[in-house]
């Protein structure tokens, strides 16, 4: 894990970032207009954001529509693990599906997000994968009907 002290962003590594979390194929040369700067400067600059891991990753995000992935759920899970240990999560982790873990507190220990064709396909992951995970106790699964707003962007402040 980062420690937040550890990560210093001026003004100028703010709005790359935001530039590039708007559109992730953004040029260097079209970066380095817009922020009145040499392309070698900006390369640098997004070279140490990578470094610190500020921008993790860069990806296409597709329509799970286009793929026929048109089922959404949200799955609350308990667990026989205990707190610190992430056995049971490190298993669903692995699930091509699952596309979120997320540890909570309250009664469950996890609220994964799984995408899949259908209820079939649906079934047959909780009946095929998650049952074979050796410490889950119990699954409450929420269908997604309508999805109004999905995104990952952040909201990265004009300044620290």
């Amino acid at each position: 894990m980062i420690n937040e002290t550890e990560i210093i962003l001026d003004k100028t590594d703010l709005h790359i970032l935001r530039l590039m979390q708007d559109n992730a194929r953004i040029s260097n040369a079209d970066l380095a207009r817009e922020l009145g700067m040499a392309p070698s400067g900006i390369l640098e600059r997004v070279k140490k954001l990578e470094q610190k891991n500020v921008i993790l990753q860069y990806t296409a995000r597709i329509n799970p529509d286009a793929l026929q992935q048109k089922m959404l759920a949200f799955i609350f899970m308990k667990a026989a693990d205990g707190p610190g240990l992430n056995d049971s999560a490190k298993h669903l982790a692995k699930i091509p599906e699952v596309q979120e873990v997320h540890h909570v507190a309250g009664d469950d220990c996890y609220l994964v997000k799984v995408r899949t064709y259908d209820s079939a396909s649906l079934m047959h992951l909780m009946r095929n994968e998650f049952s074979k995970i050796p410490n889950l106790l119990s699954t409450r699964t929420t269908i997604v009907l309508e999805t109004v707003k999905e995104q990952q962007q952040l909201v990265i402040p004009e300044k620290l």
